[in-house]
C-alpha cells in the first residue's frame, strides 16, 4: 500500500529523491511522514507532511537540507535530500496516517518497506 523507492549510493554533498507512492486502502490521506534507522540506531522521525495544505515539519537534523513535498493527484509524497552526510546513512522509511502527520512513529497505521541510503565521504 505503500511503495518507497529511490534510495542508492551517493557521495557527500550529493542529492537524492525519494518517493512514496500510495494505493489501495490508502485512498485519504491525512499526512505523511518519513522516518530512518540508521545502523545500530532506533529508527527516528526526518520530515512530515499534512497533505491538504501541505504544512511541513522536520527534524533539526535535516532543516535547510531535505525538503519533503506530496503531489495530491498521484496520491505520491517525496523526500528530497540535498547536502547530504555519510550521517544520512539510513534505511528511509514512508508512513502515512490518516489522523497525524507528526513525529511519533507508533502514530502510523500504514508503512512502506524501506529504501536504502548511502552516503560516502
Amino acid at each position: 500500500q505503500l511503495q518507497a523507492s529511490g534510495g542508492g549510493l551517493v557521495q557527500a554533498g550529493g542529492s537524492l529523491r525519494l518517493s512514496c507512492a500510495a494505493s489501495g486502502r490508502i485512498f485519504s490521506i491525512y499526512g505523511m511522514g518519513w522516518f530512518r534507522r540508521a545502523p545500530g540506531k532506533e529508527r527516528e522521525f526526518v520530515a512530515g507532511i499534512r497533505w491538504r495544505d501541505g504544512r511541513t515539519y522536520y527534524a533539526d537534523s535535516v532543516k535547510g537540507r531535505f525538503t519533503i513535498s506530496r503531489d495530491n493527484a498521484e496520491n505520491t509524497g517525496y523526500l528530497q535530500m540535498n547536502s547530504l552526510k555519510p550521517e544520512d546513512t539510513a534505511v528511509y522509511y514512508c508512513a502515512a496516517d490518516l489522523n497525524t502527520y507528526g513525529a511519533r512513529d507508533y502514530e502510523y497505521d500504514y508503512w512502506g518497506q524501506g529504501t536504502l541510503v548511502t552516503v560516502s565521504s
